[in-house]
């Protein structure tokens, strides 16, 4: 039986995967393969980069970092979750394995843009299309902007993007959810209003169009703000509790509402940020490392 399995190779999980190595556990880690952080072309606000890193690179250098302690990590998906009398079984595929704690940190999915993926794919790594003006939007500072979304969700993101530059468009995926309230916000901001439906995507020179209600426009950078999928349902099916949105309700210590089931990183409730999701993991992984000596003291 090993001490942890870690579902997620993002950055919550490889930073799990160092402390836990480095704590001298019996880990396993299985990886989808489809970690968001492995998108992002470059991030500029991740400590220690001064000229950015990008999330490819970060998340190799990561698993060199705990290879070397021992991790090692094996690209299969995690299809079942449950709870034994002593820890739990993790499902991939037609084999089964048992560990005494596991940790999530299986990470969001985005919703997109109805566009093809080839033209999504450059637009993201050409800085065309953006997911997180938390991450980037020094990037788009005074550059003429887009936002996809509607009601309360895209009126925050707006909001947000609206520090960064005035040039500043909200389009509606088809027609536009805003009571008074929130329109008054944006007026008070200055934030243009767009009905949709939009689509007809394309990249044009080094800017983005689309085709709108009121016609083709064309934007430096388009934000979607279109919410995203919480993959939780592992940790839902093993009896964790997660909030509407769908993220997991942890504690001070990652711990879920499962005793044994940790969480860290963008599944969890909290900032999805790469510098936060680490942060988390860190204490999940001593936690757990406290809680298992607990149980049957740890000796070399």
């Amino acid at each position: 039986m090993d001490d942890c399995i870690i579902i997620g190779a993002g950055p919550a999980g490889l930073t799990a995967a160092i402390y836990l190595a480095r704590y001298h556990l019996r880990i396993r880690m299985f990886d989808s393969g489809s970690s968001r952080a492995a998108l992002i072309p470059c991030t500029h606000n991740h400590a220690g980069y001064p000229d950015g890193i990008s999330g490819k690179d970060l998340l190799g250098l990561m698993l060199e970092q705990a290879e070397k302690y021992g991790a090692t990590r094996e690209q299969a998906e995690v299809t079942g979750l449950r709870v034994l009398e002593e820890g739990f079984a993790v499902r991939v595929g037609d084999r089964e394995f048992a560990a005494r704690s596991v940790l999530l940190a299986t990470g969001v999915v985005n919703h997109r843009p109805n566009m093809p993926d080839d033209l999504h794919d450059e637009a993201l790594q050409r800085g065309l299309l953006r997911y997180c003006p938390v991450c980037d939007g020094y990037e788009v500072t005074d550059k003429r902007v887009g936002v996809i979304g509607t009601g309360e969700h895209g009126m925050r993101e707006a909001l947000f993007i609206r520090g960064f530059t005035a040039d500043l468009t909200m389009i509606a995926p088809e027609a536009h959810e805003l009571d008074t309230a929130l329109t008054d916000q944006l007026d008070d901001a200055g934030i243009a209003r767009i009905d949709g439906p939009c689509g007809n995507w394309a990249i044009e020179g080094d800017q983005i169009a689309l085709d709108t209600a009121q016609g083709r426009l064309c934007f430096d950078s388009v934000y979607p703000a279109l919410g995203s999928r919480i993959r939780s349902t592992l940790a839902v099916q093993a009896g964790a509790r997660a909030a509407e949105d769908g993220c997991l309700e942890v504690d001070d210590h990652q711990r879920t509402t499962v005793p044994g089931l940790f969480a860290a990183g963008d599944v969890a409730k909290g900032l999805d940020q790469i510098s936060h999701a680490m942060g988390e993991a860190g204490v999940a992984a001593t936690t757990i490392r406290n809680t298992l000596n607990a149980q049957r003291p740890i000796r070399r």
